[in-house]
């Protein structure tokens, strides 16, 4: 059962992409971010900041919608980026080795809703919105884990 954490307006990409660096910086390896919302809501563009700022060496971040999955070698170890959004079966995310990255890497999911019954109990889920302004979202944050606790924190400063 997630828990309500903090719902938060960002004003602009900028804005967006600051707080994607703020919660890439506490995240470790296991710790697994699911990224909900409509197309165009800023899932992606939020991963690909997380990822730029841990990245060693600065590379192209494209969307995995075709690959269903990019991994990074990044400051914290691994990091898979998931885009489920044409996945036919929660089987294939066995296959491609995303459980056992669930367990051991940094792992944002988009689309999220296609894990089904593998989704891991500890992960934190960000929904985004459109706002009224153009380039503003809404987001909101939820969690069961103490572990993610540190994003009220941010979500408020």
């Amino acid at each position: 059962m997630h828990h309500f954490l903090a719902e938060i307006t960002l004003s602009s990409p900028e804005d967006t992409a600051l707080f994607a660096r703020q919660l890439a910086a506490k995240l470790a390896p296991g710790d697994v971010v699911l990224l909900s919302g409509g197309i165009g809501a800023g899932k992606t563009h939020f991963a690909r900041s997380v990822i730029q700022s841990l990245l060693l060496v600065p590379e192209d971040v494209p969307s995995p919608t075709f690959t269903l999955v990019q991994t990074y070698d990044t400051i914290k170890g691994e990091l898979w980026h998931a885009d489920l959004y044409r996945l036919n079966d929660p089987s294939e995310l066995v296959e491609l080795g995303l459980t056992d990255a669930f367990e051991d890497a940094v792992c944002l999911v988009e689309w999220p809703d296609r894990l089904g019954s593998i989704t891991p109990q500890n992960a934190v889920h960000l929904t985004f919105k459109l706002g009224d302004e153009d380039d503003a979202r809404h987001l909101t944050i939820q969690a069961s884990s103490p572990r993610w606790a540190f994003l009220k924190d941010i979500a408020t400063s």
